[in-house]
């Protein structure tokens, strides 16, 4: 039969599917109502939109908000940072760079991020600036390394790990890793802040221009924040340290008043 069609010229398909001519008028009928063979193939799913930036960054955030809020002391507002995988510098620094000092001390210090020397060590301002910082809080009777809550400083950064070539932190790092930056001064406590350059004052205060900033006080978390010049840019423009000097008696002075009102 297939020869003699062939014969014939049909040699072409005309169907996806045999036809038995021996089946029924009406099984015919649903036969060929049925779709094609080819159009019963199971079609793959469409691809996965990939979420954009804003999405990516909400999504961020959120976690952040959630991991924050839920650290009940600093140690476990640590284990939470360490945890957040939101963060690709994270990938690039050697260490997590949390606080240091005492937590218990009246004024905690904020500065931008972790460089070189504070990523090899895991502690914030350790560096030539760290030194010239310890300089400045000995000048009004303050340290990091001191027991004594009314002389200690408490130090941290708005980013926790060092961007690549000591770069500033982009906005979108700044958003997602600032609600642990908020809730480490909610469990910290301090009476004074201290928001060494424009990183720190974009974060808290939603505003740069730390020439314009510094020496007047503001508001944070309903804290009294004093902006100062970062000791990195003092060693840069050591002419600067006048304001600076300036700004720490400011501080000194708060902190004296509080004394006396609480006592």
């Amino acid at each position: 039969m297939l020869d003699w069609q062939i014969d014939l010229g049909a040699d072409e398909a005309i169907g996806d599917a045999p036809l038995n001519r021996y089946e029924t008028a009406e099984d015919m009928a649903k036969l060929a109502a049925a779709k094609p063979l080819a159009a019963q193939k199971a079609e793959p799913p469409p691809a996965a939109r990939p979420p954009s930036d804003a999405e990516q960054s909400a999504k961020a955030i959120t976690a952040a908000t959630r991991l924050a809020g839920a650290a009940r002391n600093l140690s476990e507002l640590q284990e939470a940072l360490a945890a957040y995988e939101f963060c690709t510098l994270k990938k690039g620094a050697r260490n997590l760079v949390f606080a240091d000092g005492n937590p218990a001390g009246r004024v905690m210090i904020i500065g931008e991020a972790p460089g070189r020397d504070e990523d090899l060590a895991g502690k914030p301002f350790v560096g030539r600036a760290g030194q010239l910082l310890d300089k400045m809080l000995a000048a009004i009777d303050l340290a990091r390394g001191t027991e004594a809550a009314a002389q200690a400083v408490y130090i941290t950064n708005v980013l926790p790990w060092r961007p690549p070539q000591n770069r500033d932190p982009k906005p979108e790092e700044i958003a997602m890793l600032l609600p642990f930056l908020k809730r480490h001064i909610e469990l910290a406590q301090p009476d004074v802040l201290i928001l060494m350059g424009n990183i720190a004052c974009q974060a808290l205060l939603g505003s740069s221009g730390i020439t314009r900033l510094r020496g007047t006080w503001a508001k944070v978390m309903g804290l009294p924040a004093m902006p100062m010049f970062h000791p990195a840019y003092l060693l840069r423009t050591p002419a600067r340290k006048r304001e600076s000097w300036a700004d720490l008696l400011e501080v000194n002075a708060r902190l004296k008043e509080k004394t006396d009102v609480a006592n």
